[in-house]
């Protein structure tokens, strides 16, 4: 018979033994490089299904595939050359939509094409000064919101309800705190869900906050989340995988303060937060998507798989339980933006254009 010291050596042992053997059998994501025919830097990624997948970045470029990125076919938007495009919304392989930023109040825009780039039109062009369009999301194909940075305590968001048209719901958002803005990393600081569901992620004041509508727009409520906030710091993107059930992820810009890569989940529609265990990632968390994908998926028990990049050299990570578990991307660096169309078609972009296909 064992002696009690030693046998709760051995439970310790089996224990140990038995998570690392868990670990080492892990279904780790497959990594595909894909070539986007641009050396521009990708910021943002749309994918419209497994087969359709739009992405953007700088020098007006966007590029767009056809066949799970196999090819990808890249363009510049004529007038925005020296613009970066922050957001792309992907309705199919003919119809999009970017979102533009500049050192001008007039280089905020959102352009959208029919035909699959040929030609844009612009929709909205900003014309407030200290307005800072961060990124756009959309319920429908003709139903979205772009949210800005505040502008002396308000929020300039805007709205369009038929695709074509853009107008003010400034009145409908919450005050700002002083100081309160979004960031323009990777086009998901807002985060739409069902028919008339909405989260925006804020920092640079006092407090990180989600602001959340579920009523498409018209009245929205501010909540504050565990994340560090500071003028360079705050919740950069969210994302949600049902009307409950969601993640929050952020940091700091200052390189002196790296340790501060951090996400939180909420089960009540975004109301209360909680920190999660941290990620192996330093710097900020520019992105972070749900790997079911898709405005119409239905959650299963494998919808909690995550993946959180940051941008240049702070890494990537993945979680099979939203952030209990976190397995690093091993050597995935420089990377802005992830999304998915199904488990088995999520892309990340990012600098010089480069592109991995994800599939767990």
């Amino acid at each position: 018979m064992l002696n009690r010291p030693t046998a709760a050596l051995l439970i310790a042992f089996l224990a140990l033994a038995t998570l690392t053997l868990a670990e080492d059998h892990v279904h780790q994501p497959k990594l595909t490089p894909q070539n986007s025919n641009t050396t521009q830097g990708l910021i943002a990624v749309s994918p419209v299904n497994e087969h359709v997948v739009w992405a953007s970045g700088r020098g007006g470029t966007f590029v767009v595939t056809t066949d799970g990125g196999r090819h990808w076919r890249s363009g510049v938007v004529a007038g925005a050359e020296a613009l970066q495009l922050r957001d792309v919304e992907g309705v199919s392989d003919r119809v999009a939509y970017v979102q533009s930023i500049g050192d001008n109040p007039t280089d905020f825009r959102i352009y959208k094409t029919t035909d699959g780039g040929a030609t844009w039109t612009m929709q909205f062009q900003n014309q407030l000064v200290g307005a800072f369009y961060d990124c756009f999301a959309f319920w429908s194909p003709t139903r979205g919101i772009s949210h800005s940075d505040s502008v002396n305590g308000v929020f300039p968001d805007i709205r369009t309800r038929n695709g074509h048209t853009w107008h003010s719901i400034a009145a409908n958002m919450p005050p700002a705190l002083p100081g309160e803005a979004s960031f323009a990393a990777s086009g998901t600081c807002v985060a739409t869900e069902g028919q008339r569901n909405a989260w925006i992620a804020t920092g640079g004041s006092t407090a990180a906050r989600v602001l959340a509508t579920t009523d498409g727009g018209n009245t929205w409520n501010a909540y504050d989340t565990p994340l560090v906030s500071s003028p360079s710091a705050g919740a950069f993107t969210v994302a949600f995988r049902d009307a409950d059930h969601g993640i929050v992820g952020g940091g700091d810009l200052d390189p002196a303060d790296p340790n501060n890569a951090g996400t939180a989940t909420s089960r009540d529609g975004g109301r209360t937060w909680s920190l999660t265990n941290p990620a192996p990632v330093t710097g900020a968390i520019f992105g972070l998507a749900y790997a079911e994908g898709g405005r119409h998926s239905r959650h299963d028990e494998d919808d909690d798989r995550t993946v959180v990049v940051t941008a240049n050299s702070g890494g990537a990570a993945w979680t099979p339980n939203e952030g209990k578990t976190w397995y690093p991307l091993t050597g995935v660096t420089g990377f802005w933006a992830v999304a998915f169309a199904s488990p088995r078609a999520g892309w990340l972009v990012g600098v010089n254009g480069t592109i991995l296909k994800i599939s767990f």
